[in-house]
């Protein structure tokens, strides 16, 4: 009798609990615990209340029960998931996310639920944020600024480019960081990373005017001239007199019809002394001729300076087609 008695208040709580009378519910709860003290589900509706309530710890302490109850009785794997599954939002509530994530993950070897899933991938970036958030140090990022500043002064992309991405992880809220390092990818043809960058700075910064201009010159190497013209125009809202917005807008205008005719293309360039110099050294039509074999001989090309500068001068006046990732 005492088991039907025990389902009695079970349904009588859980009538309570839909209209949201908590304490009655947990009373009712109580006494089919009470009744019948190893049934998994009474424990684990009573976590459910506290955890409705904002009661967290208490949620805890009842799913603890929930959890040791059904392992005693060799209950359904399903309820013990569900109740550590309560216990990890419980913990994530608390703040204490390790032991979410604890709980959470034992919950997934018990019984994989989406639900749990989510749960344990929500606390996991949270976790994350967390870490990343008590590595941020705007005066060690500003050290390390300095350092990509020096290294790219002398010409050291590729190291410039790990010191300017500590910068970023040390204060990711700086828009001049992420221009840096665009810069740097930009040296080094790699414009797909350089176009992230300066995305990153216009979406922490709107009116960072250096922003646009640099995305401007990045997508005028990528030979997305239309795109740049765009962005060169974004650049005159925010500063109607800027004269390196004028001048982009211009070469992209006259790119774009100088590459209708490549036969112009190439006259053009070849007009330019410092094309004819480039074009006259044998060591640089080898490269070249590496290049065409050999795409991945760009890279590490482009980490002599020297060379890159060359290259760009070449992809500026279209002479050469650099690919890019």
């Amino acid at each position: 009798m005492s088991n039907v008695n025990a389902l009695r208040e079970k349904q009588l709580g859980n009538d309570a609990y839909r209209k949201r009378d908590f304490p009655t519910a947990i009373s009712h709860y109580e006494n089919a615990v009470s009744l019948d003290p190893n049934e998994l589900t009474f424990h684990s509706n009573i976590a459910a209340v506290h955890y409705e309530m904002r009661q967290y710890e208490k949620c805890v302490h009842a799913c603890e029960i929930a959890v040791e109850v059904g392992r005693s009785n060799r209950a359904d794997f399903k309820l013990v998931a569900k109740a550590m599954s309560r216990m990890g939002s419980a913990y994530r509530k608390l703040g204490n996310l390790a032991a979410a994530k604890n709980i959470l993950e034992k919950a997934l070897t018990e019984h994989r639920t989406p639900e749990a899933k989510q749960a344990l991938s929500e606390v996991e970036k949270e976790i994350k944020l967390e870490t990343e958030k008590l590595y941020q140090n705007p005066e060690i990022a500003e050290e390390e600024k300095n350092r990509g500043n020096e290294r790219f002064k002398a010409g050291d992309f590729s190291t410039a480019i790990k010191h300017y991405s500590e910068a970023t992880r040390r204060n990711p809220h700086d828009p001049k960081l992420f221009s840096n390092r665009a810069a740097c990818y930009t040296k080094l043809l790699s414009f797909d990373l350089a176009l992230k960058d300066c995305d990153m700075c216009i979406q922490l910064d709107p009116t960072f005017l250096k922003a646009f201009l640099r995305k401007g010159k990045v997508l005028q190497g990528m030979g997305a001239q239309a795109r740049a013209m765009e962005v060169y125009t974004r650049a005159l809202d925010l500063d109607p007199n800027c004269n390196e917005a004028v001048e982009g807008y211009r070469a992209c205008a006259i790119q774009q019809q100088a590459n209708k005719d490549p036969e112009e293309v190439r006259r053009r360039a070849m007009a330019d002394p410092e094309i004819q110099q480039i074009m006259a050294d044998p060591a640089m039509r080898m490269i070249l001729e590496q290049m065409q074999s050999d795409p991945k001989a760009l890279g590490e090309h482009m980490q002599n300076p020297a060379i890159a500068s060359k290259i760009m001068k070449l992809r500026e006046a279209g002479l050469v087609s650099v690919s890019y990732r």
